[in-house]
């Protein structure tokens, strides 16, 4: 028998919580952790199967460089200075465009993220390519123009919601929602609640709603449109929250009036009488809207994500208990980058504006191929797959055939790894101290700080101490001195002085912070990651200090820590040690808060609330100027004006040599993305 182990899925962005046995430095068998807040045990085919996740034959386990067409193994003190000095080279010769970092940490291993980008924009460049950036960026544009920022968009609220609408989303098969097929199932069967589902197929999740509306493919936006210019014909608009709480609805309203809904349904190939009743329950019921890639990779893409946020808007269910709301976060999974701003960068062929900080990798092969000056000539991709999981393998296999450098961090020999200059062995989810940043809770704030279950075989290491080894051969680490390396070795307080210390002394370390503490904390723990979780705890903004002492978690009270001699003394002898004042810093109360947060995540491998937002409040998350929620987004106003019956049936006319619709991007209980497993997985 071997031992038990708290840890989680990375298959899935739902993470949910798991215990493993292990037995040999092996995964044996998996069940659902009861003890995960989240998930409460429940389980799904992906969780049950990380075993072939972890283990396979083509595990790496040593760095790789490729000479004449084959690997040979290589040290890792080698790999680093030649992969150093070739981003060195590259970016000195062409500039700091020439330098792409394709990654994020996939649905389980967010934490490299961190130290990528550190990377990237240590060496001046912006160009981050993510899945982000192809799935839901007219989503999150569309939320950046209406809320204020592209990392404040709205998840369903279906713990206080009466009815959920399904749009494009089947959630019994893909999840997208903690335990998902429970919930919805809960919801279907429920005589109080509702299930709606808006989806050309009679998927599984459509089979159990109590109303289906199965429009012809493509249609969204005209639907959607109909559906907003039946609510305010018949008066139904929540006029009091609108004029609370939003600005422009006297713009937007003409846009829907004399609008033919017959016609635009009849297209649409829905029954009147079943989309007024859907209307109806809009209108008088707490509902949320829950998208997913059938709209969201679908025709009208961004527009449909308006009309759907419009939709919502009209019916008073934006930032409202059991709407859509702006859930309290960890860390945002992306940043804002108005494309308005002339600081937000472009590609430079493709012309195509960064949207929460990434690029759309479909577009790469065609700037790496551009033969433009500054195009891509040096690509890092960890956690990834471009190969078998974006769009044009071929393009991709001619444009990677063309870099000067293309490197791959990887748990195993991917096809894009086969195709890379040098190949670095990375530790898996289960080998790692590591988590995620989805926002997918609420007013809950969930955080797992999974530790590693299984000891690394081989040279492997954290995506993020593969970084910081390449940032120190870049000169883009400062030196440490030995001081702040010492105190890494004692407890969290004294190791905070020393960085307070230090950091006044050395304020442009602040750019290169990640790297900082991975070698320093991060030595002592093994785990660059472990260590960056410090500096993120200790960095927390306002608003997430208050989420947490929400959830349990409040800093104390200033007279706590000042009638604690140990720590006033450690301190006072902090700064004649080092020279500075700055470690008095560590007396202040939000100091103790992240110190005790720290310890009990820590403490608890089986993921724990860490927050939790005001209920009654999700406006304050808002961030237009006048904290309202803007309604008419003038880039989208032709378009959506353009949305008729007449000229969406003429779009929409077959064509004879290519009569089917393509069905991508569908989301499967099977699919893991691009995330090497052993091929057994999918055995019969």
């Amino acid at each position: 028998m071997g031992e038990w182990k708290k840890t989680s899925c990375v298959l899935c962005p739902q993470n949910c919580g798991l215990e493993v046995e292990i037995e040999d430095n092996r995964i044996g068998r998996v069940r659902g952790d009861k003890s995960n807040p989240r998930s409460q045990g429940y389980l799904c085919v992906k969780g049950a199967s990380v075993p072939f996740h972890q283990h396979h034959a083509d595990r790496l386990t040593h760095p790789l460089k490729k000479v004449d067409g084959e690997f040979i193994p290589i040290p890792w003190e080698q790999a680093i200075a030649e992969i150093s000095a070739k981003i060195a080279a590259i970016v000195k010769e062409h500039g700091p465009r020439a330098y792409v970092y394709m990654g994020g940490g996939g649905q389980g291993c967010h934490f490299e993220a961190g130290f990528g980008t550190t990377l990237m924009k240590g060496l001046g460049s912006r160009y981050h390519y993510s899945a982000l950036a192809q799935e839901l960026t007219g989503y999150f544009w569309v939320c950046g123009r209406m809320l204020g920022s592209q990392n404040r968009y709205v998840i369903p609220d279906e713990h206080h919601a009466e009815m959920i609408l399904a749009i494009g989303w089947n959630g019994m098969e893909s999840h997208q929602m903690p335990r998902a097929p429970l919930v919805l199932r809960e919801f279907a069967s429920n005589p109080e609640k509702r299930l709606a589902v808006i989806d050309p197929r009679k998927s599984e999740t459509a089979k159990i709603a109590n109303l289906h509306l199965a429009l012809r493919p493509g249609t969204d936006a005209l639907l959607v449109k109909a559906m907003i210019a039946i609510l305010l014909k018949e008066k139904r608009e929540k006029r009091d929250y609108l004029g609370r709480h939003c600005t422009g609805f006297e713009t937007i309203e003409p846009w829907f009036a004399d609008f033919d809904v017959a016609a635009a349904l009849a297209v649409c190939e829905v029954g009147y009488d079943d989309v007024h009743a859907l209307c109806r329950e809009l209108a008088t019921r707490r509902w949320c809207f829950h998208p997913d890639l059938g709209t969201l990779m679908n025709r009208h893409s961004t527009l449909v994500s308006y009309l759907h946020m419009l939709l919502a808007a009209v019916c008073g269910r934006l930032c409202v208990a059991g709407g859509n709301v702006i859930p309290g976060t960890v860390m945002p999974i992306g940043s804002h980058s108005d494309e308005r701003d002339p600081k937000t960068w472009r590609t430079v062929s493709t012309n195509f504006p960064a949207i929460m900080g990434t690029f759309p990798p479909n577009v790469l092969p065609e700037e790496i191929l551009s033969g433009h000056a500054e195009r891509p000539r040096a690509v890092v991709v960890s956690g990834s797959n471009p190969l078998r999981s974006y769009a044009d393998t071929k393009a991709y296999e001619e444009a990677f055939g063309k870099l000067d450098l293309l490197v791959t961090m990887e748990i195993a020999m991917t096809e894009t790894a086969a195709l890379s200059h040098y190949v670095l062995p990375a530790r898996s989810g289960y080998e790692s101290w590591d988590s995620t940043f989805f926002a997918w809770t609420y007013p809950e704030v969930f955080f797992h700080m999974r530790p590693p279950v299984l000891a690394p075989e081989g040279d492997r290491l954290e995506c993020g101490q593969i970084y910081t080894r390449l940032a120190r051969g870049l000169g883009l680490v400062p030196e440490i001195p030995a001081y702040l390396k010492e105190a890494a070795g004692k407890d969290l307080f004294s190791f905070t002085l020393a960085l307070l210390a230090f950091m006044r002394k050395n304020p442009k370390a602040m750019k290169a912070m990640p790297f900082v503490l991975a070698e320093t904390l991060g030595q002592a723990a093994d785990s660059a990651n472990r260590a960056a979780l410090w500096g993120l705890l200790l960095a927390m903004p306002g608003a997430t200090r208050k989420n947490a002492a929400r959830a349990g978690f409040p800093a104390p009270p200033a007279w706590n820590i000042f009638t604690e001699p140990g720590r006033i003394a450690h301190a006072l002898g902090a700064c004649i040690r080092y020279g500075s004042a700055a470690p008095l810093m560590a007396l202040h109360p939000n100091v103790a808060q992240s110190e005790r947060l720290y310890r009990h995540l820590l403490e608890h491998p089986e993921g724990m609330w860490i927050g939790r937002a005001d209920l009654e409040a999700n406006m304050i998350e808002l961030r237009t100027p006048d904290k309202k929620i803007h309604l008419h987004i003038p880039e989208l106003e032709a378009a959506l004006k353009g949305i008729d019956a007449a000229s969406e049936r003429a779009a929409l006319t077959p064509d004879s040599e290519f009569p089917l619709v393509l069905n991508a991007g569908r989301h499967s209980r099977r699919v893991a993305n691009t995330l090497m497993r052993d091929p057994a997985w999918l055995k019969g």
